[in-house]
């Protein structure tokens, strides 16, 4: 039986859709579970029962500092090896992602892995496409985000919850090997093209004023989004490889698309004297 930790977020649930497409035997582990799925709690010591399972998707639980997700992640392995899991596999961080500033929970959890005597399968996921296009911003003047011209070979959600059920399917076909999920690379500029709407950048210190004065943001948030921008428009997460063309048997999705379409999303919440009213913009929103 495979389970996929993380059941009900963004990566998660896409991934056990894809399996239960295929007809594969799959279970979710999350620390809500609904119907048919296993309660899971990384912090909850006794929630982590693993038995049964055969392949652990372990989707990286890093929405926290850096010492809390790396012990959730021994926390979960210890469990695996305890309860006879033959096979992890880890959604990590890109290889260019090495400069970001959360980049060493991830290193450290591949570490973790491979000193734990399961077999083991990294993917080394890109940023999504659909977290880019959230990072731009609207203004009355069209859009305007910290990464200047530079890309990012950003990867569309579904695309990696498609690659990553096609690695849990058959995962000694897959043994202790890493992936690099990246898609093509794409700019802030390509944002505003698709929307037919101009795209201004932002000085990296005013970008980080904003963040800090965000209350919205945890602690540890701030620091993390200005890694994203400076590591993009210094041009650190442009390099692309064919491994996810070859796990999909197929061109990635389009990350342009995706991210304007979540940018346009984004625009459609805000009030008309914010939102530019371009032909681009209603037509993606659409």
């Amino acid at each position: 039986m495979i389970m996929v930790t993380g059941a009900n977020g963004q990566l998660a649930s896409p991934t056990l859709a894809h399996l239960a497409e295929r007809g594969i035997p799959a279970i979710g582990g999350t620390r809500t579970p609904a119907e048919g799925q296993r309660r899971l709690d990384f912090d909850d010591p006794t929630t982590l029962d693993l038995t049964g399972i055969s392949t652990l998707v372990l989707v990286s639980a890093g929405y926290a500092e850096d010492d809390l997700v790396i012990a959730r992640h021994q926390a979960a392995l210890d469990a695996a090896v305890r309860d006879g899991v033959d096979h992890v596999i880890y959604t990590s961080l890109t290889t260019a992602g090495d400069h970001l500033g959360f980049a060493l929970a991830h290193r450290a959890t591949e570490q973790l892995i491979k000193a734990s005597g399961l077999a083991w399968t990294i993917l080394r996921n890109g940023l999504y496409a659909e977290l880019f296009g959230a990072l731009i911003a609207w203004t009355p003047n069209g859009l305007e985000s910290p990464f200047g011209s530079g890309r990012l070979a950003a990867v569309a959600r579904t695309d990696l919850a498609a690659a990553t059920a096609t690695i849990a399917a058959t995962p000694e076909s897959h043994l202790n090997q890493t992936y690099d999920l990246v898609g093509t690379p794409i700019s802030a500029n390509d944002v505003a093209a698709h929307l037919g709407v101009p795209h201004r950048t932002l000085d990296l210190a005013d970008y980080r004023s904003r963040l800090l004065a965000d209350p919205t943001l945890l602690p540890f948030q701030p620091a993390m989004l200005a890694s994203i921008a400076t590591t993009i428009r210094h041009g650190f997460l442009a390099t692309t490889t064919p491994d996810l063309t070859t796990l999909l048997n197929r061109p990635p999705t389009d990350p342009t698309t995706i991210a304007a379409n979540t940018t346009s999303a984004l625009s459609a919440k805000l009030s008309p004297a914010v939102r530019p009213h371009s032909s681009g913009d209603r037509a993606s929103v659409s």
